[in-house]
């Protein structure tokens, strides 16, 4: 009986975390939509770090730590990475990190799930939320997250040389992870 309530109390630990899972970077993406004078354009950061705990029988238990390499902004447009990388916007001399963490995630009844974190960009730190989709083959996965930000929460672009560029900024994740 003692061996057995052992053996338990030895799983309690493994069964209450969710699985790691290893980001591989040159499969994964990250990248952004914005606008600018009313035409779209599309980016990615090339450089970021990922480390990811999920289980999507239990999304509560998982957790998302993200850091962006700002001075990686690529818009396939010299003149507006190197404005994003300026100081009106990144200003990545100062601030050459963003830096996202989960603090909850949410499972709606239709079944989609949402993580809640913090964002920080510039040294302004915001509530936000992700979209969050999973699918799990084996020891592969993928996990798709996408958001909006407002650049103007994150002090992005605020002088007045910005009023042609897009308010919101679309945002889309797509990991490939093997598990670990």
């Amino acid at each position: 009986m003692l061996r057995t309530l052992t053996f338990a109390l030895l799983l309690l630990p493994a069964a209450a975390s969710a699985r790691d899972w290893a980001v591989d970077a040159s499969k994964s993406t990250l990248g952004f939509k914005g606008s600018y004078q009313g035409e779209a354009f599309t980016g990615s950061f090339r450089t970021f770090d990922a480390t990811i705990a999920y289980d999507a029988a239990d999304p509560s238990k998982g957790k998302f730590d993200v850091s962006v390499d700002l001075a990686s902004a690529d818009t396939a447009s010299a003149e507006r990475d190197d404005a994003l990388k300026g100081s009106d916007f990144f200003a990545v001399s100062k601030f050459p990190k963003a830096h996202f963490v989960t603090e909850s995630f949410a499972t709606a009844a239709d079944g989609s799930v949402t993580a809640q974190g913090k964002l920080t960009i510039r040294d302004q730190t915001k509530p936000v939320t992700l979209a969050v989709t999973f699918a799990e083959s084996g020891d592969t996965a993928t996990l798709d997250v996408a958001t909006v930000l407002k650049r103007a929460d994150f002090g992005l672009g605020a002088g007045s040389d910005w009023s042609d560029v897009g308010a919101d900024v679309s945002v889309h994740g797509h990991l490939v992870l093997t598990g670990k």
